[in-house]
């Protein structure tokens, strides 16, 4: 599954893969992380129709349990073989920022290991003039179990992408 938005987005978005609901519907970020992420994007000032997403691996890994598919991680192996396919997205749509969303998406763009913990709110170089900034994904935040956790984290995440959109506004495509 490719990704979708304004053929000249000034702001690319990076997931990791597809999740069920997206695999079902053929559309990226529709479930629930969709759903996060276009109420933080809002938050943030920021239009999701003025966005391009994706995600670094373009297929839903899972593991069948009954009636459900759940989410298994994308492997090296697997991040490697979809990198050609971002890296075809990202230089037809020349954004101005690549935005990491989580460290599937950061190893993806940056081409090693990427922490989100150790890089979170950094711009970093990765080559042929392309600036990343790292943060999480938004399904992370669903997984917190404590509410007043979720409650700040999400905030983070809100800054991160206000700072995003300082970060676009800073630079001249």
């Amino acid at each position: 599954m490719f990704g979708e938005g304004p053929r000249r987005a000034r702001l690319l978005l990076v997931g990791e893969q597809p999740g069920d609901v997206e695999d079902r519907e053929g559309a990226v970020f529709v479930g629930p992380a969709g759903r996060v992420l276009d109420e933080a994007l809002t938050g943030a000032g920021l239009a999701r129709s003025e966005v391009y997403l994706t995600n670094a691996v373009k297929h839903f890994k899972f593991e069948e349990r009954g009636k459900r598919r759940l989410h298994k991680r994308p492997n090296t192996a697997e991040i490697r073989i979809c990198h050609r396919w971002l890296t075809e997205e990202i230089a037809a749509i020349k954004p101005k920022l690549l935005v990491a969303l989580g460290a599937t998406a950061a190893q993806s763009l940056a081409g090693r290991a990427t922490p989100v913990g150790a890089n979170r709110g950094k711009v970093l170089e990765i080559g042929d003039g392309l600036r990343m900034f790292v943060t999480v994904h938004p399904s992370s935040l669903l997984r917190l179990p404590d509410p007043d956790m979720r409650a700040t984290e999400y905030a983070r995440f809100v800054a991160d992408l206000r700072t995003v959109g300082r970060l676009l506004d800073e630079t001249v495509r």
